[in-house]
């Protein structure tokens, strides 16, 4: 108990000593021990690591999570160390609401069809969402709190201790200043000058220890960089994988619904869809066919090959209009480009699929889906 109420008025002498250097250094009337350009170039360059990082690893999250209540509930399971409970992704629940909506509808119907095809898609890019959630943060996310949870509190710890340090030395250094003048006023103070210059080396000694340490600490912060910069690449790779799935996904669903057989084509006042029995042979049946000279063209060509020559001609008679209900972006140099309601001339050819019509704009021509038409008498 004697020892512990040593320990206890020596640490309470070294804490008022540190504040009367403190007090004095602010007030201008003690000095102060600087540090070399080299060290505050190092204590700039990691104060300016941690801010910038704290900043990225925000909007980070808030880029992959952009509810704040979901991160912090996120964060609570995290410091609770507990597993955070899946959830489905926007995309998920989407496509869980398509899915139900289609089998209400009937999903025999046009747009039960088109609801399930949409839906299924929205699915596999909830699942790419999920994987890229995943990945960023274990690739990124995760390396950048283990530098402010890690590294930097250690350095933020030294950093105390050497300020703590450095505010003895002064201390010393001005009890010491003060013993010199007192000597040379009366002898009888030599002890208290040989007592301030061992308190002076030692505390010169803990200075320059616990400076080497900080300083080590600090330029490992450039090795930090280059941590994080690997993370970052990581992190622009499950990116783009991401965005290159979520391209080729909608790609797909767009070729899908391009080829839905006889939806939005009909009359200009029908307003329903035709039965989910019609044949897709039936709208094609009533465009007129060019006739062929010679020997028959390969169904799978006869397109293609009509196109390239640019020799088909349309019938002389028959041809019907038809309105654009859609944009159409064309997939290659064999399709026509459209924009909606505009009006073009459609006619079909010997083989061609039935999803698919020849349409001429001015000197322009190509296929085009049957699915973006209205069809004219």
């Amino acid at each position: 108990m004697d020892f512990n109420m040593k320990k206890l008025a020596s640490d309470a002498g070294v804490f008022f000593s540190r504040a009367v250097q403190f007090t004095e250094e602010k007030l201008g009337q003690a000095e102060k021990t600087e540090l070399d350009a080299h060290f505050e170039s190092l204590l700039a360059k990691a104060d300016c690591t941690k801010n910038w990082t704290e900043k990225i690893l925000h909007q980070t999250e808030v880029l992959l999570q952009p509810n704040p209540s979901v991160r912090v509930e996120e964060f609570l399971y995290e410091k609770l160390d507990r597993k955070v409970p899946s959830r489905v992704t926007n995309g998920e629940l989407l496509a869980q609401y398509m899915v139900e909506a289609a089998n209400d509808f009937g999903p025999g119907t046009p747009y039960g069809k088109t609801l399930l095809k949409v839906g299924e898609t929205q699915k596999r890019l909830g699942g790419a969402e999920r994987d890229f959630m995943h990945s960023a943060s274990i690739n990124f996310l995760n390396p950048l709190r283990n530098f402010l949870e890690g590294d930097w509190r250690t350095i933020t710890k030294e950093r105390r201790i050497l300020e703590n340090r450095r505010l003895d030395l002064d201390a010393c250094k001005a009890r010491l200043k003060k013993a010199k003048a007192a000597e040379a006023k009366a002898s009888l103070w030599s002890d208290e000058v040989e007592k301030a210059e061992h308190e002076l080396r030692v505390a010169q000694t803990e200075f320059d220890r616990q400076a080497e340490l900080t300083r080590l600490l600090l330029e490992g912060i450039s090795s930090t960089h280059v941590n994080h910069l690997r993370c970052l690449h990581q992190f622009v790779e499950s990116q783009a994988t991401y965005y290159a799935q979520g391209y080729q996904y909608m790609l797909d669903l767009q070729k899908q619904l391009g080829r839905f057989p006889g939806t939005f084509v009909g009359n200009a006042e029908s307003t329903s869809p035709p039965p989910a029995t019609t044949s897709p042979t039936t709208v094609a049946a009533t465009i007129p066919v060019v006739a062929t000279v010679g020997r028959a063209p390969n169904p799978a060509t006869a397109v293609e090959g009509a196109l390239n020559l640019n020799d088909v001609k349309p019938p002389a008679s028959g041809t019907r209009k038809a309105r654009v209900l859609y944009d159409y972006e064309a997939a290659d140099s064999s399709e026509l480009a459209l924009l909606a309601d505009e009006m073009i001339t459609v006619y079909s050819l010997p083989g061609m699929d039935p999803d698919w019509l020849i349409g001429e704009r001015g000197n322009q021509k190509g296929k085009v889906p049957v699915t973006y038409l209205e069809l004219l008498s």
